[in-house]
């Protein structure tokens, strides 16, 4: 019996670890996908370059005399501007034992976000509420069951799993022995709340809050009735402001690499993202609602 219990526990950690994975994978996989660069050298990997930006919070940007431009992480320490950046920086690979110390006149430094932070810890808060909700969901519908319960003598245990069988197969008619006991069948009841409905509204509501601090477009307002296309452009609001604190650094970095470089790399925010609202939007100029043209 203790070591059914601690399969069924070990199952059930190991459902948790599967669940928060999917949701921090999903979230990565929006996170370094947002940003669209142009005219990047061969020799710079774009997923590198937002996975480690995601990761770090920040990147560096500077010419090998052999392999040519480069962008890799960088450990910043030393000597501050009057601003607190870093006049030094040492750029390094994880993968093998590349290593270049650098100064403030032959690279540039990109940041994540004007905080100089990285992104992965509030993503990993939101998978860890979003699964959480998850497996609160999968326990309360489980809940919903009606057992069976089967009680008898020993001699008894074969009549009862065989009368289960048929129970469980949809039998139209179950035959049953003249000295069987009815009142050996017994269904449980867990009185469990049904209340997966609001357990996925709650879901529904932290998923766009995850995407509105990404800055991709959402409805994150919760309403039976028809949204007015004032709250929705409200709600917009929050999108374009968590979308410019991390575009704008990128921008800035790429306007010091062209003038330091001489390259004519650029970068914005990828069209499908900024779109993905757009479908939110009444199809009636004159329509003051989304879901239906003026009010009823």
């Amino acid at each position: 019996m203790g070591r059914r219990k601690h399969d069924i526990f070990d199952e059930s950690m190991v459902l948790n670890n599967l669940t928060y994975r999917q949701y921090l994978n999903r979230l990565t996989e929006l996170a370094i996908s947002m940003f669209e660069w142009k005219n990047l050298p061969d020799t710079v990997d774009e997923r590198y370059l937002e996975l480690h930006l995601f990761e770090t919070g920040c990147m560096v940007y500077f010419k090998d005399e052999v392999i040519g431009d480069l962008c890799l992480d960088c450990i910043v320490n030393g000597r501050l501007d009057v601003y607190g950046n870093p006049l030094l920086r040492r750029a390094y690979s994880g993968y093998n034992n590349y290593q270049k110390l650098l100064k403030y006149n032959n690279s540039v430094i990109i940041w994540n976000n004007y905080l100089h932070g990285n992104s992965i810890l509030d993503v990993e808060m939101f998978a860890r509420r979003l699964y959480n909700i998850d497996r609160i969901i999968d326990i309360n519908a489980n809940a919903q069951k009606t057992p069976v319960l089967l009680q008898g003598s020993e001699k008894q245990r074969l009549t009862l799993l065989n009368l289960y069988k048929e129970y469980d197969g949809n039998a139209p008619f179950i035959f049953g022995d003249k000295n069987l006991d009815i009142n050996a069948l017994k269904a449980l009841s867990t009185n469990a709340p049904y209340v997966c409905d609001k357990l996925y509204q709650l879901k529904t509501q932290i998923w766009n809050e995850a995407l509105t601090y990404l800055g991709i477009s959402n409805i994150n307002i919760q309403k039976k009735e028809r949204l007015i296309t004032d709250e929705v452009t409200r709600n917009q609001g929050g999108t374009i402001a968590s979308r410019y604190s991390r575009l704008e650094t990128r921008r800035q970095a790429v306007k010091k690499i062209n003038e330091m470089f001489g390259t004519n790399i650029e970068v914005n925010y990828r069209e499908d993202f900024q779109q993905v609202g757009d479908d939110n939007q009444p199809e009636d100029p004159g329509a003051d609602t989304i879901g239906g043209a003026g009010n009823e």
